[in-house]
């Protein structure tokens, strides 16, 4: 039981050192993120899309 104890504490201790960012910070990295993942999900719906035309045009339905 003293070594959990003893995790929790190095966890405490540590946890403590971390750089934490500034909410400035935190916001662009969000506002990055969001856009991000927008955009990868409009690119490949796009391409879904394609790619489903295609081979419906192909295969005649």
């Amino acid at each position: 039981m003293s070594s959990l104890t003893q995790f929790f504490r190095h966890v405490g201790s540590e946890m403590r050192k971390v750089s934490w960012p500034r909410r400035k910070e935190l916001t662009g990295y969000t506002i990055t993120v969001v856009a991000t993942v927008t955009i990868l999900a409009l690119f490949f719906a796009g391409i879904d899309l394609v790619i489903s035309k295609s081979i419906r045009f192909i295969l005649g339905l």
